[in-house]
């Protein structure tokens, strides 16, 4: 197919509702018109012309400094950096992923006291018991069934959000929180408290899959990557502050109070969505195209919006037609029978969601302080005397997660997916070792720091890279079954790894991390044979190096060559000028001062260990150890 003059009806509603320029100002380089054609929808190896040449493809500038009448810069917003609103709104966005935090996190620390009556003996007071006395294996279901729950609302949460709209869905979404917290906080039975970690579920699953399109579909080409793993910070912070939380709340009958806190932590959120605008993405695919412009200038403000409106009306419009036309259905993508095969693909995505719960770091994430209380020996005294040495110890487990989300957000697209993968995965085996170690020969100092590290470098890579994947490496059309489909192996390995890990602890002892040294060796081995690099390439560049059955696609005896793609499809070039200059001031004075700027990203894992460590000793110092 060429490209014509003619403008298809995508091209006339975009111009109808682009915002003029000034005519004053000096014209903007013509773009290179990627076409998409609707055929591509289905499966077919997409076609691309070009309006331009490579050579003016190579020297468009997207930094005009002067601006219009009204203030707006002609940048094209489309490549723009992360700017204070369009982080405030996915902060706003990403609370229900803090909550998601909490649910996970708020049963950890109080687990003894609420189903061992560690506080004393059962109780009535008010009608509420202070404690709920079950076995392990009862108590590990209980836990279980929030990942179970979460299951559920990931299936629905994709039709949700495409009929109500990213932000309407999650107001919705945090009814699931607050009935899930007053059934908690009011329970007096295993089948209430049973319900109540199932309806909170729902919640967590609403929240996993939307908040992350949410912040995807308003994110731009520079600020993906940070934004991809934002979801899991949120997460961890949520979970790091249930912790803290719980240090003063794990009495009875104060951990009723614990439960209630994700109400109103959903009601606050209520509230701050109706400041937030509404994802670009979802706006142009129902036609609310003045609205789209508006929320569009918010999110970019001070850019130049109109060819980035260009893309997002033509885009809905090539969906429209396409929709017309049969699409693959997921067996059909699982299979290879489209016209792209993608089986590599699809398996790279759903081992990756596997592996970031077969990992053993949710085990640790919800059973630390138990796990830390034997390898303690704490005694039935020792644990009413809270805030006991395992407790202090899961709350810097916590943070220190954080942390490492943070650092490997951001050096994400300086070393890749990959070599990030990796790093974390092997690292995540040897600290699983050295927790096996010191659990057989009751080195108790080597088990909590080994713990500390294996948060520390699982949360930096594997934790949160598989949120990534999937949109980096699927197109369009197989992207939202095949990312459903791995939301709930996600969540269904969630809940088996969450119901399994307090019966193995009793079975295995001090082997129990044994079973997770295998599975993490084998992520280490997927990475290292298996694993595609999207770094710096769009989703099409990555499905043409890719496409094909499952194989070995890298390694030491691998020979890759790029694909070879028109000049129109590849990222513009950013000019050097004064808008870069602060993006780019660490790296220009690291390469005049001779500094290697990998390698000090590298060496930030090995001051965040040094952390870890120091946290390690504080907790041993407050608890008097």
């Amino acid at each position: 197919m060429v490209a014509t003059d003619t403008p298809d009806n995508g091209s006339q509603r975009a111009e109808a509702h682009s915002p003029p320029r000034n005519p004053a100002l000096p014209a903007q380089p013509t773009r290179p018109v990627s076409i998409y054609h609707a055929s591509d929808a289905i499966g077919s190896t997409p076609s691309f012309t070009s309006t331009t040449s490579a050579n003016e493809a190579k020297i468009r500038d997207f930094d005009i400094a002067e601006g219009d009448e009204r203030g707006i810069s002609h940048t094209d917003s489309r490549y723009s950096h992360m700017n204070r609103w369009l982080f405030l709104f996915a902060t706003t966005a990403s609370i229900s992923s803090i909550n998601y935090g909490w649910v996970l996190g708020s049963v950890n620390v109080p687990a003894l006291v609420i189903e061992e009556c560690a506080d004393g003996p059962e109780t009535w007071t008010n009608g509420f018991p202070s404690c709920i006395p079950m076995s392990n294996i009862m108590w590990g279901l209980v836990v279980a069934l929030t990942p179970l729950g979460a299951w559920a609302g990931s299936l629905l949460s994709g039709l949700a959000a495409d009929r109500f709209g990213r932000k309407r869905t999650l107001m919705y979404n945090n009814v699931f929180f607050v009935a899930g917290a007053l059934l908690l906080c009011t329970s007096t039975t295993i089948a209430q408290m049973s319900i109540g970690r199932f309806v909170a579920g729902i919640g967590c699953g609403f929240a996993a899959n939307v908040v992350s399109t949410y912040c995807s579909e308003a994110s731009t080409v520079r600020s993906r990557g940070f934004l991809g793993g934002f979801q899991q910070l949120m997460i961890l912070t949520g979970v790091f502050t249930s912790q803290v939380v719980s240090i003063g709340l794990s009495k009875s009958p104060l951990w009723r109070v614990l439960f209630s806190v994700s109400a109103a932590i959903a009601i606050g959120q209520t509230l701050l969505l109706f400041l937030i605008p509404e994802s670009p993405k979802f706006l142009a695919s129902v036609g609310r195209l003045d609205e789209l412009r508006s929320v569009l200038q918010r999110l970019r403000k001070g850019l130049d919006i109109s060819l980035e409106f260009d893309d997002l009306v033509t885009a809905a419009d090539s969906n429209t037609k396409g929709a017309e036309m049969p699409h693959p259905t997921m067996w059909q993508v699982l299979s290879g029978k489209t016209e792209v095969d993608l089986r590599h693909l699809v398996f790279c995505a759903l081992f990756l969601m596997l592996s970031q719960q077969w990992s053993g770091a949710k085990g640790v994430m919800f059973y630390s302080t138990e796990i830390l209380s034997d390898v303690f020996d704490l005694s039935e005294d020792d644990v009413k005397k809270i805030p006991t040495i395992a407790q202090l110890l899961t709350l810097g487990i916590g943070g220190i997660g954080a942390v490492a989300v943070f650092i490997g957000m951001n050096i994400l697209d300086k070393i890749g997916r990959r070599s990030v993968l990796l790093f974390s995965s092997l690292a995540t085996t040897i600290c699983a070792v050295l927790i096996v170690v010191g659990s057989v020969l009751e080195v108790s100092t080597l088990v909590a720091t080994a713990m500390y590290l294996f948060n520390l470098v699982f949360q930096a890579g594997v934790g949160f890279i598989p949120y990534l994947c999937a949109s980096e490496m699927l197109p369009y059309y197989a992207l939202g079954s095949i990312s459903g489909l791995a939301t709930s192996v996600n969540c269904l390995t969630l809940f088996i790894v969450s119901f399994l890990f307090p019966i193995l602890d009793k079975a295995l002892e001090g082997y129990l991390f044994v079973p997770f040294i295998v599975t993490n060796f084998t992520t280490f081995l997927f990475g290292l044979f298996m694993m595609p690099e999207a770094k710096g390439k769009s989703v099409m560049e990555v499905v043409q190096e890719y496409q094909g059955p499952v194989r070995i696609v890298a390694g030491p005896f691998v020979k890759r060559k790029d694909p070879e793609l028109p000049p129109a499809f590849s990222a513009p070039k950013i000019g050097d000028n004064s808008r870069d200059t602060a993006q780019h001031i660490v790296p220009n004075l690291a390469k005049k001062l001779g500094v290697d700027i990998n390698k000090a990203e590298i060496s930030l894992y090995k001051v965040v260990i040094a952390l870890g460590l120091v946290a390690s000793a504080a907790a041993y110092a407050l608890a008097g150890v």
